[in-house]
């Protein structure tokens, strides 16, 4: 399962799967990396974060990377591109509060070390979704009382939902290992295909966003993979809790198939669709995927791939834990 990475020039000393050029995409490490948080602690991520990952983007890209002007005005754009980052950046907002009790509750250093640099990750996926909204019409001193807005309905119908099942397991029942299963594949899992997918719709239409996806990428590699690494190693020390572990599975999955998420993607794909047929001139041959223009996707299509990378991801993950029988 393990893929092979080109080493780091001589004396860059950034781990590949942190360097900025040389991690693969979020897809293709989720599904075939293998970190564990004794490879991932603290000195790994103050060296490879910092000076890999962000050297240059503190907040998410490049200076002098900048939307098209077609995004910052009022349009379809602009409203799918808000509407998606104001909810990402609660989304962001929810599971750094919940992964502090993951922290709390690691039952050995390298894991405490570990999602204490998860945590601050996190935090800072929030920050950069938040902020590029500045860059996309909203005023500074309406940006929180906007992302409130924006969010509230996707809020309260998806993401409280989720955030009570994990806070049940984490808060309540003090559960490590299933809030880890919960966060990894229930949450990030889930999520992650849905991110690849963005950094390359937005990759004409609004560069920064594309590279600030980008980063959050390279930093969910690391998350769902040494999440996996850390349920599979409890099962084999622990095989008895497997059948405890699936039904929290079937448990998750049951409150997915409510939430109105395929609702929730649809209605941005929609809006971006508008977009792609008053602004079809500037995509010209960019491939959303290879072999397949932007510009001749539709909404439907779009989602539909999202959905099949998902399941994709998901199957492989679980394989790998030993809970495959969860799908």
């Amino acid at each position: 399962m393990t893929t092979p990475i080109p080493p780091a020039a001589p004396g860059a000393g950034i781990p590949a799967e942190a360097d900025w050029d040389r991690a693969p995409s979020l897809l293709d490490g989720a599904e075939s990396l293998e970190l564990t948080p004794a490879v991932c602690d603290l000195k790994y991520w103050l060296n490879a974060v910092p000076h890999g990952t962000l050297r240059g983007r503190v907040l998410g890209h490049d200076p002098n990377v900048a939307p098209l002007e077609v995004v910052t005005r009022p349009g379809p754009l602009n409203s799918a591109l808000t509407q998606e980052l104001a909810y990402r950046s609660v989304a962001e907002e929810k599971a750094t509060r919940a992964i502090g009790y993951l922290t709390a509750l690691a039952p050995d250093n390298d894991t405490m070390e570990f999602y204490a640099t998860q945590l601050i990750d996190e935090a800072r996926h929030a920050m950069v979704f938040r902020n590029h909204l500045l860059h996309l019409g909203i005023a500074s001193h309406e940006l929180f009382a906007t992302v409130d807005r924006l969010s509230a309905d996707d809020r309260d119908r998806i993401l409280v939902p989720l955030e009570d099942l994990g806070l049940r397991v984490l808060r309540d029942e003090r559960d490590f290992i299933g809030g880890v299963l919960v966060l990894t594949v229930l949450v990030e899992g889930v999520l992650a295909p849905a991110a690849e997918l963005s950094e390359r719709k937005w990759r004409i239409f609004d560069p920064a966003a594309a590279d600030i996806e980008r980063g959050a990428g390279i930093d969910e590699i690391r998350h769902l993979t040494v999440g996996s690494a850390i349920v599979r190693d409890h099962l084999l020390r622990h095989p008895q809790d497997k059948g405890r572990l699936l039904e929290l599975m079937q448990e998750g999955y049951a409150l997915w198939e409510k939430l109105p998420t395929t609702e929730q993607l649809m209605r941005r794909e929609e809006l971006f669709q508008q977009g792609v047929e008053e602004h079809r001139d500037l995509l010209g041959d960019y491939e959303i995927w290879p072999g397949r223009r932007l510009a001749d996707t539709g909404a439907q299509e779009r989602l539909e791939t999202g959905h099949a990378w998902a399941e994709r991801m998901q199957r492989t993950r679980l394989a790998y834990m030993g809970l495959q029988e969860a799908m």
